[in-house]
């Protein structure tokens, strides 16, 4: 057949570049949070991230997504999943970079004051508790890079990490564990978990009745005797929302004698029998694709007590603080991938006559984004930075308030960002196919961090409870303070919220002052961490009211170049 035309005018795909190189927001943020951090292994991660290869890897994943054998052809129930191998190499990948349980196993805090000769943060003081740092931001960091290769298999790494605080509640079991739990070794076998390499921990806390509402939860646990765990409970019930049903162990919510308790539910017993876990379906989601959720049943399953019995809402909710912290993180993750895939895309492309980068509109559409996803990384470090320093009083109160705060106010702007982000590449970004249809994967998977682990209302009611500590209203002005006298309508807003947090405002508030809290913070750390260009932009447009209701509205007296510049993917 002859050719009809010349094919011209079409885009490199973003791959084989080293994702964190060219992360000049991520890695400002690090400094000014943990100054003498080693990057090297950050390094290491962002070229293995960012190759064409592991962007394979990620595409098949979601191509094939999860089966569930429930059966083997004997008839025999099985309950497995099955996937494809391109999961397995993900999981592997995330494992051996120390994603999952691996921090608790290291020391969590050495000395990492700033290296000699190193200059103040902008604004002339040191980031409020620093002086130590650990694995907590350093894994964080590696987390974000993970996300913008492939975000769905990181439900089970971090609910792995997530675990430890709640299961240190059960010393036996924890000792038992943990040497798996924080380990980098990656092994899908459904066997023992002592005979394995490494392992990896679910939850299990919502049904059909209740959802968010785990009160409501009818799944009873009945006293089965003690052990060397314990206390053990046979488990009859259902959970609507499983999440990564092949994972080794799992903790629930269950009604026991004296309430709802948190239990440790293992697939596998400890006389290597396969306990009374039925999958009954895999959940048909929207995005998340490689990952697989699921529906159980519970037929006389065998638990053990983890915590005081009756306060399991508390206990399980250890894991769910750490849990948020990655919903904050992930989407900031999936904010730079999409970022860096409509600059890769408008700094090639021509239309009118010019490369859409240079396009007026287009500038501002992206400068736009850019100071989002540098906002978002920013606070979504910050928070990280807490959880290194669990000592420190100032730290303890700014894990309280920015948990539902960072969890709230990113990922409910993660799926507006990544919708502008795609018609930035119009319809190249809507199909499935090619390098830039990552972007419709990123599109469909924003709403999950949102909706998991406390969708937005949850998230304003736990900041309310937040701020009935009496410390709340101080710290945040102590966190607000190295930028004061740097933007006018800044030291409003930071003059007015500690006033708003100490008044402790009514539920019908509560979604509006998670969002100027967030906004607050974000335009202090970048009053900190960012160049002039990027804290003004930030300041004039979210706080001092000079934007639209769409991205692309930044006014004309924005840098648009240098904002630009500094966030390219190369």
């Amino acid at each position: 057949m002859n050719a009809t035309h010349e094919v011209f005018n079409q885009v490199e795909p973003l791959v084989d570049v080293n994702l964190f190189a060219a992360n000049r927001a991520m890695q400002d943020a690090l400094r000014f949070n943990a100054p003498a951090l080693d990057t090297a292994p950050l390094q290491a991660l962002g070229a293995q991230v960012g190759s064409a290869e592991m962007q394979t890897h990620a595409r098949l994943a979601n191509v094939f997504t999860p089966q569930l054998k429930s059966h083997d052809r004997f008839g025999h129930r099985i309950d497995q999943v099955e996937f494809h191998p391109s999961y397995h190499a993900l999981m592997t990948a995330a494992t051996a970079a120390g994603l999952h349980g691996t921090p608790w196993g290291t020391a969590s805090r050495r000395d990492a004051g700033p290296p000699q000769g190193a200059t103040a943060p902008l604004g002339g003081s040191e980031p409020h508790g620093v002086g130590s740092v650990g694995a907590h931001i350093h894994r964080a960091a590696g987390f974000m890079l993970f996300t913008e290769l492939e975000p769905s298999t990181l439900c089970p790494i971090s609910m792995s990490y997530a675990v430890t605080p709640a299961l240190r509640d059960n010393p036996a079991i924890y000792a038992d564990w943990a040497p798996q739990l924080t380990s980098r070794g990656y092994d899908p076998a459904l066997k023992l978990w002592k005979d394995k390499a490494g392992v990896t921990m679910g939850m299990g806390m919502t049904e059909k009745q209740g959802g968010s509402d785990v009160r409501a939860n009818t799944t009873q646990a009945v006293p089965a005797g003690s052990d060397h765990w314990g206390q053990r409970f046979s488990v009859t019930g259902h959970k609507w929302f499983f999440s990564a049903p092949m994972c080794d162990a799992f903790l629930i919510l269950a009604q026991t004698p004296s309430g709802l308790s948190c239990l440790f539910l293992p697939r596998v017993l400890p006389d290597g029998t396969l306990n009374q876990l039925f999958i009954q379906r895999l959940k048909d989601k929207l995005g998340n694709k490689a990952n697989a959720s699921s529906e159980v049943e519970f037929a006389g399953a065998t638990a053990w007590l983890v915590g005081e019995e009756g306060r399991g809402v508390p206990q399980i909710l250890a894991m769910g603080t750490m849990t948020r912290l990655d919903c904050a993180l992930g989407t900031s993750g999936l904010m730079r991938q999409a970022l860096s895939i409509a600059l890769n895309h408008t700094g090639q492309r021509m239309a009118f006559g010019k490369k859409l980068i240079h396009q007026p509109l287009m500038k501002n559409v992206l400068a736009d984004l850019a100071l989002e996803s540098e906002a978002s990384t920013a606070l979504a470090l910050r928070l990280a930075r807490s959880f290194d320093l669990p000592e420190d009083e100032h730290e303890r109160a700014m894990q309280r308030l920015l948990t539902p705060v960072a969890k709230f106010w990113i990922c409910k702007r993660g799926s507006h960002f990544a919708e502008e982000a795609m018609e930035c590449l119009g319809g190249n970004g809507y199909v499935e196919e090619g390098g830039e249809g990552i972007m419709a994967r990123i599109y469909r998977e924003m709403p999950v961090n949102s909706i998991w682990e406390g969708a937005g209302n949850i998230m304003a009611l736990d900041l309310l409870r937040a701020l009935r500590k009496a410390d709340a209203a101080a710290a945040l002005a102590h966190e607000l303070a190295p930028a004061r006298g740097m933007h006018t309508a800044l030291d409003h807003l930071a003059e007015s919220l500690p006033i708003r947090v100490e008044q402790m405002a009514t539920e019908m508030e509560a979604r509006r002052l998670a969002q100027d809290v967030a906004l607050a913070v974000q335009a202090a750390l970048l009053a900190q961490t960012a160049p002039a260009a990027v804290f003004g932009a930030f300041c004039d447009s979210r706080i001092a009211g000079h934007w639209g209701h769409s991205f692309g509205s930044l006014g004309t007296g924005t840098d648009f170049d240098a904002i630009i510049t500094r966030a390219q993917p190369r």
